[in-house]
């Protein structure tokens, strides 16, 4: 119980008049202004750690009051008279101004699975994220201490530092993109990287086309920009680029985003064959190309193909990297490489909003990959995940044989597990959340999925974790089917 719910069980004050009292602080406050909806008894009852006949009382009292009312269909909200009651003067309704904001909400489903990966008791199946005991905290840290006497502080210019610009571009060189500092935009994330695109580069309505399903349509970013994400559909080795042609005369799409290496959610990995076809396609169709390739260095069984952007020799591919996967997602550091003018447009669209990424960040990235403990540092954690990998294989083979069916990646974090039966998987993700087991549904990275498919992900639950969470889910899918010959 955090201190915010904390009742002084030793005061006089009786413990639903603390409840009550704590509620029109909120109320006053503004924590909670007209038209909030309260949690419900049962929830205010475990966090004040009370009876619900206490909670029950409180309300009452606060119904009494003025303070709140019951509506049909919204449970107990803030009243419309509330200020009348414990203020002279009326707040602003923020909820209008929540409900009216440009940036869209995420989805449900997704801001579900951000309320509970706060929970450190929550076993995470699908979280795309390295576990923290796979990132080199220590290592990070001592090695900024050692290089503490370089380290600046102040604001790097628009494009982010040279040094760092510099030291990418010879990192990008071993991919076989030819990348000079000035057409490097470092930004804080990849997510950045995409707002900036959609920001700088597209007008309200454009359509841009992906994968489908996609990542993409698993945030809001460029949504919320005006951007209609369309999907074009894939097969084991990626998006197929013979349908682009006719996809971008249907959607008028305007640019073309996909991930070639060890796409999220699926997994898979676009053979080059399939990428200079790709290639070839969006030059004759003069569609221009958004490759996030953040996933490109986690490869476990052999490299990859030439990202699109080596085979790039006219200026079409935008190019977005980042180091959230592999070195740590808490650096929110990432890089844009595109030609100079599209640098320059997206680096002061960036300078009006954040006025720059963590100089911190920066240093370190910089500093990891000059020394090359970023290479040592990859040895290890492809290791790992490549044992990670196998193990979650062998799981699924154990418990989901012939209940599902799946692919094993190679490389990223993710396993799209397509399951046999026609359970619902939204119901699937309920029962598993009150188990205390976090599922990622397909349907979040496509909409309009009529299957029911999970991406799984390796890569954060523990080898205890993964083998609970797996055999429960074996369990749950065989409630959910009928088939009750699985242990509950």
């Amino acid at each position: 119980m955090t201190e915010e719910w904390l009742l002084d069980r030793s005061s006089d004050t009786p413990l639903y008049q603390q409840i009550h009292d704590r509620i029109v602080g909120k109320i006053r406050s503004g924590a909670w202004p007209v038209g909030t909806k309260i949690p419900t008894q049962r929830e205010l009852a475990e966090r004040f750690g009370v009876n619900r006949s206490t909670i029950v009382y409180a309300l009452d009292e606060l119904s009494a009051d003025g303070l709140i009312q019951s509506k049909v269909g919204q449970g107990t909200v803030v009243a419309n008279n509330t200020w009348n009651v414990i203020a002279s003067a009326r707040t602003p309704d923020w909820g209008r101004y929540v409900a009216a904001g440009a940036h869209r909400p995420n989805q449900q489903l997704i801001q579900l699975i951000n309320k509970a990966e706060e929970n450190p008791a929550i076993l995470r199946l699908g979280t795309g994220e390295p576990a923290p005991e796979l990132l080199p905290a220590r290592a990070m840290m001592l090695s900024l201490q050692n290089s503490a006497a370089s380290l600046s502080l102040s604001y790097s210019e628009p494009r982010g530092s040279l040094r760092l610009r510099e030291t990418l571009s010879r990192y990008l060189l071993a991919k076989g993109i030819n990348a000079a500092p000035s057409s490097i935009l470092i930004v804080s994330g990849g997510l950045q990287a995409l707002q900036l695109i959609a920001l700088g580069l597209l007008h309200d309505g454009s359509a841009i086309l992906t994968e489908s399903p996609s990542y993409l349509n698993s945030v809001h970013v460029v949504q919320s920009a005006g951007i209609r994400p369309c999907g074009v559909p894939m097969d084991k080795d990626g998006l197929l680029a013979r349908r682009l042609g006719s996809m971008k005369r249907k959607t008028d799409a305007a640019m073309l985003y996909t991930i070639p290496a060890f796409h999220n959610p699926t997994g898979c990995l676009m053979p080059a064959a399939r990428r200079e076809e790709l290639l070839h396609v969006c030059m004759h169709e003069r569609l221009p190309v958004v490759e996030d390739d953040v996933y490109g260095d986690l490869w476990l069984d052999e490299e990859p193909p030439p990202p699109l952007k080596a085979m790039d020799r006219e200026g079409l591919v935008l190019y977005i990297g980042s180091m959230s996967k592999s070195l740590g997602p808490g650096l929110r550091l990432g890089w844009i490489v595109a030609p100079v003018p599209v640098i320059d447009r997206l680096a002061d669209i960036k300078m009006q909003t954040d006025y720059g990424t963590s100089a911190l960040s920066q240093h370190a990235v910089a500093e990891w990959l000059e020394t090359g403990r970023y290479d040592e540092h990859l040895s290890g954690l492809r290791a790992e995940l490549r044992r990670r990998r196998g193990y979650m294989d062998t799981l699924l083979n154990r418990y989901m044989g012939s209940r599902a069916e799946w692919s094993l990646p190679q490389g990223g974090f993710y396993i799209w597990l397509r399951i046999r039966s026609p359970i619902q998987v939204r119901r699937l993700f309920d029962l598993a959340l009150k188990e205390g087991i976090l599922l990622h549904p397909g349907s979040v990275y496509d909409p309009g999925l009529d299957e029911p498919y999970l991406r799984l992900s390796y890569a954060y639950a523990s080898f205890d974790q993964m083998e609970l969470g797996i055999r429960r889910l074996a369990a749950l899918i065989s409630q959910l089917s009928g088939d009750n010959t699985q242990e509950l």
